[in-house]
C-alpha cells in the first residue's frame, strides 16, 4: 500500500504561464525525448542518481510499474546523440491530472528538458494541474509555486473531473 502526502501547501507547476529558459531550449536541441519507452529504467534512475530518491524502494517500483501497465503512470526520457539515456520524469496520471514523482539526470539540463517536454506535452493536451507534492528551491528555480492545500484540492476536483 502507498501513501498520500497531502501537507498544507503543495508545490504544483502552473501549465498556462511555464516557460523553459533560453538556455534550455538551447539544450534541448541536443537531446531528443521519447515517452513511455523506457519507464522502468527511468524509475531505476530516479532511485539511484540522487540521494533523496532512496523513498523508490523495489515495493515501490513494482506498484508503479503495475499502474504503468495499466496505463496510469507515465515516464518522459531523454536521450543524448549516444541513444544513452541521460534525464527523465515519472508519475502519474488521472483525465487531466498529472502527478510528477520524481526526475533524474545524468547530463547537465537533461532532467529540465524532461520537464519542459512534459509540461509541452500537456498543454496541447489540455490537462490542468501538474503536481510537484512540495515546493523545492530546484523546481522553484523553474517555475513551480505553492498553492494551499484547499485551493490544491479544488483543482485536483477539477482536473480528474474532466
Amino acid at each position: 500500500q502507498l501513501g498520500w502526502w497531502s501537507p498544507p501547501m503543495r508545490g504544483i507547476f502552473p501549465l498556462d504561464g511555464f516557460h523553459a529558459s533560453r538556455s534550455v531550449r538551447k539544450s534541448a536541441r541536443k537531446f531528443h525525448c521519447t515517452i513511455n519507452t523506457a519507464f522502468s529504467e527511468v524509475m531505476h534512475a530516479c532511485a539511484t542518481e540522487h540521494a533523496d530518491g532512496n523513498w523508490i524502494d523495489q515495493h515501490f517500483i513494482e506498484a508503479y510499474t503495475e499502474l504503468h501497465t495499466l496505463g496510469h503512470a507515465h515516464s518522459v526520457e531523454v536521450w543524448n546523440s549516444n541513444n544513452e539515456l541521460v534525464g527523465g520524469v515519472y508519475g502519474v496520471r488521472i483525465n487531466n491530472f498529472f502527478a510528477g514523482e520524481s526526475m533524474f539526470h545524468r547530463e547537465t539540463d537533461a532532467s529540465k528538458v524532461a520537464l519542459t517536454f512534459l509540461i509541452d506535452v500537456m498543454n496541447l493536451d489540455g490537462m490542468k494541474l501538474f503536481d510537484t507534492q512540495w515546493l523545492t528551491e530546484h523546481l522553484e528555480t523553474l517555475g513551480a509555486i505553492e498553492i494551499p492545500r484547499e485551493t490544491y484540492c479544488e483543482l485536483l476536483a477539477e482536473a480528474i473531473a474532466d
